[in-house]
């Protein structure tokens, strides 16, 4: 065999050794950005359990019998006598 023909198979079988590296590597950043996409599924959906429960809690703090109760206890509130009404007009 030449020395040109030695060459050639050397850098055949250099280039198929580094395919194979990069192979390897490749599967390796495919498994970790898969395990990281899983991770943040999970974090999501805990997020959006979240959020369920704060627009329940939203919905009610603001219901009209809460507000007014918490009116009048502590803010010591209170419906206004019809006498005690003032229409203001312009």
């Amino acid at each position: 065999m030449s020395s040109v023909g030695r060459v050639s198979m050397l850098l055949l079988w250099a280039l198929l050794a580094l395919s194979g590296v990069a192979v390897v590597w490749s599967k390796h950043q495919t498994r970790s950005l898969f395990i990281q996409l899983q991770a943040l599924h999970a974090e999501r959906d805990r997020l959006d359990i979240a959020w369920g429960q704060l627009k329940l809690e939203q919905s009610a703090m603001a219901m009209h019998g809460r507000v007014e109760q918490k009116a009048r206890a502590d803010l010591k509130m209170v419906v206004p006598r019809p006498d005690e009404v003032l229409i203001v007009t312009q």
